[in-house]
């Protein structure tokens, strides 16, 4: 079976306030191209359809094109809500929309119920893992702790003893939004952190055949059998080196993994990160193969040139972002804010702070689990405003 593996498609998503619809459709119109070209069997789409809980309507009436799109084609799509969707908006009506071969998987409790597919060596069971917030999805699956991997790993026991019901040789796909260790991040995705650990092991997903992740945006085999699709188009500037791509994946008569294949996406416009001070960056020939792309510039100017965007902007009329980071001799300890923060959580700058006003007392055991509470039930209330909203 001829498996098309695709994630993170963020409908109504912009690029530092440059719109994206037009470049989400040309997309859309490559997947609906590929599928047909490329005789797949199954498109599996693992979360953050939209790319936010409500989205706005242009791109709802995009992702409605496509479903009629893909159900015209006549190859069955499952797909799952992601941590930027509300489960229960893009659910409404998922039973009638399944009757057109367009499966939707939002609610945890159906976890352990697949989508049932055939080719001609038997049954595949495709099971749909939405984004399981731990918190939300605690009771539902009676974990024991209120983490990433405790719930991946209930509903995976869920699929288990499911697939251990159907008939020997079924074979099994489990499509899932997660962080799972040894993906590379981003600085696109929304940070899905709970106690500080937000990275779930692959062995979470072991006894499956295929397991179809979205989340991270970049392209990823995590193993021969769990890899990330990536995002079709780039989000943020530090996906500069991404190829975007779907997976083409081709499950053998025994669940082996025959042939696994990288589709290009279209690219609206190439990104380049350019750095240096500001004269330099607008005299330097080499930097004539970027004059045309979406630019990052970092100025090291030791004084902030004048109006920097505009004179930037003359030669590279695409430049959308700019970082000031002044040469300063190696001797002086002046690392901006942002500079002291970049990469710590907020679990970190929280106890940073504890220490600083303690004069460097942290935080212990008991106070660092009230931090961490603290900041669960912060997210939870902006998970539950976003789908009552």
């Amino acid at each position: 079976m001829r498996l098309l593996h695709t994630s993170d498609w963020h409908l109504g998503r912009s690029f530092h306030r440059v719109g994206l619809l037009d470049a989400q459709a040309a997309f859309l119109d490559h997947l609906v191209a590929t599928v047909r070209d490329r005789d797949v069997d199954a498109v599996l789409v693992a979360g953050d359809i939209y790319d936010r809980a409500v989205p706005p309507l242009p791109a709802v009436e995009l992702f409605d094109t496509a479903l009629h799109r893909l159900a015209d084609a006549g190859v069955p799509t499952v797909m799952i809500s992601g941590n930027h969707d509300s489960g229960r908006r893009l659910g409404v009506g998922a039973g009638l929309i399944g009757r057109a071969g367009i499966h939707l998987r939002t609610d945890p409790a159906g976890v352990g119920t697949p989508v049932v597919l055939a080719d001609a060596y038997g049954d595949v069971a495709f099971y749909g893992l939405p984004y399981l917030e731990p918190a939300l999805v605690r009771d539902e699956f009676g974990a024991k702790k209120a983490g990433h991997e405790a719930v991946l790993t209930a509903a995976m026991e869920r699929v288990r003893a499911d697939l251990a019901g159907r008939p020997p040789g079924t074979r099994s796909v489990v499509l899932a939004h997660a962080f799972v260790a040894g993906g590379e991040p981003s600085d696109s995705e929304r940070d899905i952190t709970v106690g500080g650990v937000a990275a779930v092991p692959a062995a979470v997903f072991d006894g499956v055949d295929y397991t179809a992740l979205g989340h991270l945006h970049g392209s990823q085999t995590i193993t021969a059998r769990v890899r990330y699709s990536g995002s079709p188009l780039a989000y943020s500037f530090s996906e500069t080196d991404h190829r975007k791509t779907m997976w083409l994946v081709d499950l053998g008569a025994d669940g082996e993994i025959t042939a696994a294949e990288r589709i290009d996406c279209p690219v609206p416009r190439p990104l380049a990160r350019i750095r240096g001070r500001l004269d330099d960056l607008l005299d330097d020939p080499a930097l004539a193969r970027h004059e045309q792309s979406w630019i990052e510039a970092t100025l090291t100017d030791p004084v902030r040139p004048a109006e920097p965007m505009a004179r930037l902007a003359e030669r590279f009329p695409h430049a959308l972002s700019l970082v000031f980071d002044p040469d300063r001799p190696d001797d002086e300890p002046t690392a901006s804010y942002a500079e002291r923060l970049r990469g710590r959580s907020d679990q970190q700058i929280a106890e940073d702070f504890v220490a600083h006003v303690r004069g460097g007392a942290g935080p212990d055991a008991p106070e660092r689990e009230a931090l961490q509470r603290a900041f669960e039930d912060v997210r939870v209330d902006m998970e539950r405003r976003e789908v009552t909203a």
